[in-house]
C-alpha cells in the first residue's frame, strides 16, 4: 500500500510540513464510538492547536482552539472526480462519505469510502513522554492511505493547504511568502510581515510571529505553490495534479488570503 504522509512541526510559530511516501497500514481497530465535542487534529501546543468543531471533517472548517478560522484543507481525486476531504470548500466539490471516525491518545483517525476506493487520513502527534525532545517538539503527522476495494486499478490523486491564518493573530495583518531548500525538500515558507515577537498577552490570541513551512521532498510531490486562497484548490478539483499554475501570487496579503500547498499522487492497494 501506497500512503502519502504530512509532518508538522513547530518551534514557537516555526511550523514545518513534510510530505513523503511510503508503506502504511490502514487501522483494523474496532470503530470507537467517542465524538468529543471538537475532533482534536492538530493539537500540540496552545498556539499550534487546530481542530474540527463538526460530526464529519467536511462539515466545518478547521478553527485554531480559540474558534478563530485555522483553515486546512484536503480534496481527493478518484479516477478523474473530485471529492473534499476536510473543509467546506470548494463548496461545489462533494464530500468523500466518511465511514468512520476513532480519536486516540496520540490519534485521529478518519475513514472514507465510496464504491472503487477506501481512503484514510490520520492526524498523529508522537507526544510520547518517555522522549523529551519528541514531548517538546510540537509535531503532528498526517497520512492519507488508500485501498481498492473492486480489486481494480484506479488513479487517486490528493490535495493538501494550508492557510496563512496560522500566521497572524487576525486576518488583517499582512503575511509574506517564499520558497526555499533544506537537502532534499522544497519548502514553502509563509509568516506575518511585522513578526511582533511576544508583543501581545491574553486568552484570545493566536501566534503572529515566527513561520509556517509547508516542506516536501522533491521525489514525492507532484506539485507544490504558494497561492491565492481557492484559485489551487479549484483547479486540482478540475485537472488534479496538473492544476494550471499560470496564476500570479502576490508577494504579501492578507493573513486570510494565501495558502501552502502540495499535491500528490497514491497507489492504492489491491489495484
Amino acid at each position: 500500500m501506497s500512503a502519502g504522509s504530512l509532518a508538522w512541526m513547530s518551534l514557537g510559530v516555526c511550523l514545518l510540513a513534510l510530505l513523503s511516501s511510503g508503506a502504511q497500514r490502514v487501522s483494523a481497530q474496532s470503530e470507537s464510538s467517542l465524538r468529543p465535542p471538537s475532533v482534536p487534529l492538530v493539537a500540540c501546543d496552545p498556539y499550534f492547536s487546530v481542530w474540527s468543531p463538526a460530526d464529519k471533517l467536511t462539515g466545518a472548517d478547521t478553527t485554531h482552539w480559540t474558534g478563530k478560522p485555522h483553515r486546512l484543507t484536503s480534496l481527493v481525486r478518484i479516477d478523474g472526480k473530485a471529492y473534499r476531504l476536510m473543509g467546506k470548500d470548494p463548496a461545489d466539490v462533494p464530500a468523500l462519505p466518511q465511514t468512520k471516525l476513532e480519536v486516540l491518545p496520540t490519534r485521529t483517525i478518519y475513514s472514507f469510502a465510496n464504491e472503487t476506493v477506501k481512503l484514510t487520513f490520520t492526524f498523529m502527534t508522537p507526544a510520547l513522554p518517555e522522549d523529551i525532545d519528541i514531548l517538546s517538539r510540537p509535531v503532528t503527522y498526517l497520512t492519507w492511505s488508500a485501498q481498492a476495494v473492486d480489486g481494480k486499478r484506479h488513479k487517486v490523486e490528493v490535495y493538501f493547504d494550508a492557510s496563512s491564518e496560522l500566521t497572524v493573530n487576525v486576518p488583517q495583518q499582512q503575511v509574506t511568502h517564499a520558497s526555499e531548500k533544506a537537502g532534499d525538500l522544497t519548502v514553502l515558507k509563509m509568516g506575518s510581515v511585522e513578526q511582533p515577537i511576544l508583543a501581545k498577552r491574553g486568552d484570545d490570541i493566536r501566534i503572529d510571529w515566527g513561520y509556517l513551512y509547508v516542506a516536501a521532498p522533491k521525489k514525492s510531490v507532484a506539485m507544490q505553490s504558494v497561492a491565492p486562497r481557492g484559485v489551487l484548490s479549484a483547479s486540482f478539483a478540475k485537472s488534479g495534479v496538473s492544476a494550471d499554475l499560470s496564476f500570479k501570487t502576490p508577494a504579501s496579503g492578507s493573513g486570510d488570503s494565501l495558502v501552502g500547498a502540495v499535491m500528490f499522487e497514491l497507489s492504492p492497494s489491491g489495484s
